[in-house]
């Protein structure tokens, strides 16, 4: 007998994949998903294996292939199973456990804290990169949590919701999915603005059915006016606009609903381009346009494909329509974007990585993203650079200017010749002398608009960039190029500056040894110096002497006593209006420093440092319940700076009787000693106690003390103590 959930989603691919032996893996992946998610139930008490196949429903929706389907049924297994991702390689072959292994690490990825956000926004970035399918999977997995949300708590629900709207609605809307993207925002939006959403979809539904007579008019009248203009091959859709876009009209622009205008949408669909313009010219002629409501992005697609020519129009009746008029090949990818793309055909075997080439060459931000991606190792930029890059180069850009040969290239608003420059190659940036903009010599500052066609000139034998083109660049990418190759300059200087001292002082004691690798790792290690070039680099920045090194080498002992108290007033003196954490580290003036999130160290507090493998040096306090865990050869001292004046965030911890006024008498202790609240979490458990987590800040351990003392003053609160993550 025929499994009927796997009849149901047979039926949702039967019309595109018919290939038997796909049908056949596409069944074994379900009934292993089904045996090895047996027992496991969703929070709404169906049967968990419900999920993946209500996933790979919505892919079979966008005409997902085989792999893609079967991906999104074992998308959980290994994260919730016993299944291994070892054992979906030697059933089902390489990619699809390659899918199964990307979508179970964005699964894992929190977006819930400002730190994680830039690293795990990366991760997700380059999981794109390496298979856009992935992200894809990712989205539909989202849509299905989102269309089940009343079963979660109300917490769970606003946090899922808001993760929604912040990731996953965009990146569905960067792909071009915008009917995946619309049904994200206003499912999201019921549980995010509760109020709003029901007011917008109130007011929405009040006048629906004049609404509609009003689109069927309007229909009626072009199918006319199309008849007696020899247009006959066409289709024409009426909607009315989405919750979500209504009112963000309402909560962005501030208007009142009544003067949202454009509540209405007419979709023409027509055979073939010039159609599309034939079409416009017979609204425009029947129909009074709204001036600047015109945009041609048939000429001038948008970053995720998209086609089609928008114009807003004046009925007769007063009414306010906008216009989308397209080909139905652009209406595909209007609602499908990417996915229209990669749609399975069986009489196409592309490989994974020919559709990834073709994907680039039409989705111009994808192509941008491979580009970066492979551009960025370890030495590069870091997680938040990368995404700032990415966010604010590609995902937020909105210019568009052409090359000499007519490539459209993206960039922010505000870019000038310089950000063009980086854009089409880092060696074109670093060798740009001018530029033209429209045939006409332009500034490098000058600010490029949309259509302006683009020429740089270039010489070879430039020295590279200034410290002024920083201030001229807007793209993080050009500016990320300039400091690198600045940075790389003024790195050779200060080489050959510290070997120069060194050489000198050596040459002053009478020495002619020679050191290498091992005796600076040796001597240097603890102070993060492993190479006779890092040594001079130090040296060169006065952060390390050359009598301190010639002392090692001559294998003198050092008043160790006396050099510390000298380091200290040192470093003390420079770090105290220079360095944003207040710390000071032995032997280095400048060291990246960072505070731990887990313990968030304030001063007073007794601390070490942590000699990361990419983060530079994290402070802790020695009270950090991670302490334990560090390898004691990586643990170096550091102390607090004095005369520190800034204020430091930490979290306390405050547990008392489940009382309505409790978390008001908390703030107004907390401001009374005038320390700011970053942040308040208040739950209550299960025994009707509240606990209220604060995150602070304070300018030291004592301010802290009193504070807390102060608070387990009040009658209903049983305990205040620090809280350490």
């Amino acid at each position: 007998m025929q499994d009927p959930l796997f009849q149901s989603l047979a039926e949702s691919f039967s019309s595109y994949i018919k290939r038997e032996s796909d049908i056949k893996l596409i069944e074994k992946a379900y009934f292993l998903a089904k045996e090895k998610h047996e027992g496991q139930m969703r929070k709404s008490g169906e049967p968990y294996i419900t999920h993946p196949v209500a996933v790979a429903k919505i892919l079979a929706e966008l005409h997902g292939g085989p792999a893609t389907l079967i991906a999104a049924l074992l998308h959980d297994t290994v994260e919730d199973t016993s299944l291994t991702l070892k054992e979906v390689e030697k059933l089902f072959g390489l990619e699809i456990a390659q899918l199964v292994d990307g979508v179970t690490k964005i699964g894992k990825l929190s977006f819930s804290t400002k730190a994680s956000q830039a690293d795990n926004h990366q991760k997700m970035l380059l999981a794109m990169a390496k298979d856009i399918r992935v992200v894809i999977i990712k989205i539909a997995d989202r849509l299905h949590n989102v269309r089940t949300l009343d079963s979660m708590t109300p917490e769970k629900q606003y946090k899922i919701a808001t993760e929604t709207l912040e990731i996953y609605a965009p990146l569905a809307h960067r792909l071009g999915i915008f009917r995946v993207k619309a049904e994200l925002e206003d499912r999201s939006l019921r549980y995010t603005d509760p109020p709003m959403y029901y007011r917008v979809s109130n007011m929405i539904q009040a006048k629906r059915t004049e609404r509609e007579r009003s689109i069927d008019n309007v229909i009626t009248t072009i199918k006319s006016l199309f008849e007696n203009s020899d247009l006959h091959d066409f289709e024409i859709k009426g909607r009315i606009k989405n919750i979500y876009s209504i009112y963000k009209k309402m909560v962005r622009d501030s208007r009142a609903f009544e003067d949202i205008y454009d509540l209405l949408a007419v979709r023409i669909i027509v055979d073939k381009i010039e159609s599309c313009y034939q079409a416009l010219g017979v609204i425009h002629a029947n129909f009074t346009p709204i001036p600047r409501r015109f945009k041609d992005y048939i000429a001038v697609p948008k970053p995720n494909m998209y086609q089609s020519l928008h114009t807003t129009v004046l009925s007769d009746d007063g009414t306010l329509f906008e216009v989308q008029i397209r080909t139905s090949e652009m209406d595909q990818v209007a609602e499908y974007g990417v996915a229209a793309h990669w749609a399975y055909k069986e009489n196409k075997t592309y490989s994974k990585e020919r559709e990834q080439f073709e994907i680039a060459q039409k989705l111009k931000w994808y192509g941008e993203l491979l580009k970066m991606s492979e551009d960025t190792d370890e030495t590069d930029a870091g997680a938040e650079e990368f995404v700032d890059t990415v966010k604010g180069d590609i995902l937020d850009a909105n210019v568009y200017v052409f090359t000499p040969k007519g490539e459209v290239i993206e960039l922010p608003k505000g870019s000038t010749p310089i950000d063009f420059a980086y854009r089409i190659h880092t060696d074109i940036g670093n060798k740009m002398v001018g530029a033209l903009v429209n045939n006409r010599i332009v500034t490098l500052d000058y600010e490029l608009n949309t259509g302006d066609i683009v020429s740089v000139k270039i010489n070879k034998n430039s020295q590279g960039p200034s410290e002024d083109w920083l201030k001229i660049a807007k793209s993080s990418h050009a500016k990320h190029k300039i400091k690198s190759i600045l940075n790389k300059q003024n790195r050779d200087q200060l080489i050959q500056m510290g070997k120069e001292m060194l050489d000198r002082e050596m040459a002053n004691q009478k020495i002619t040894e020679t050191m290498d690798d091992t005796f600076v790792k040796k001597h240097f290690e603890k102070n993060m110096i492993t190479k006779v070039e890092d040594m001079y680099l130090e040296i060169g920045k006065g952060i390390l002497s050359p009598k301190t090194v010639v002392a090692k080498l001559l294998g003198l002992e050092v008043d160790r006593d006396l050099l510390l108290q000298r380091q200290m007033e040192k470093a003390s003196r420079q770090l105290t209006t220079h360095s944003e954490t207040g710390v000071v580290i032995e032997g280095l003036s400048s060291p990246q420093l960072k505070l731990a999130n887990c313990c968030l160290p304030i001063p007073g507090d007794d601390i070490f440092g942590y000699v990361s493998k990419t983060s530079g040096i994290v402070i802790h306090s020695k009270q950090c319940p991670n302490a334990p865990q560090f390898e004691e050869n990586r643990i170096i001292e550091a102390f607090w700076s004095q005369g520190i004046t800034r204020k430091y965030p930490t979290w306390i911890k405050i547990i008392g009787t489940n009382k309505p006024t409790l978390l008001t008498e908390v703030v107004t202790t907390v401001n009374a000693q005038q320390v700011s609240i970053a942040e308040v979490n208040a739950v209550t458990s299960a025994n009707l106690e509240m606990m209220i987590k604060l995150k602070i800040s304070i300018s030291h351990q004592q301010a802290l003390q009193s504070l807390m003392v102060n608070l387990q003053k009040i009658t209903d609160i049983y305990s205040v103590e620090r809280d350490f993550k």
